[in-house]
């Protein structure tokens, strides 16, 4: 089972300098994620950024995933 901890290193692996708090069941999810890598993207690019840093795993462990991003 998938764990907080896990998405949050599988995130901060991915997008490198971010700060990530994350939440959760084992199924739902709840993170959020500040990195300077958000600098002139609009939300919908923010969350492609962490949705392609989870790769695979966003369809395979993680049934439910809520975002909240934010620039450093």
């Amino acid at each position: 089972m998938v764990s907080p901890d896990d998405i949050k290193r599988w995130i901060e692996a991915g997008l490198p300098g971010s700060l990530v708090d994350c939440q959760g069941d084992g199924r739902h999810f709840e993170a959020r994620v500040i990195w300077e890598g958000f600098a002139g993207k609009s939300k919908v690019q923010q969350h492609q950024a962490v949705y392609g840093a989870l790769g695979d795993k966003m369809h395979q462990d993680i049934h439910a995933l809520s975002l909240h991003t934010a620039i450093a």
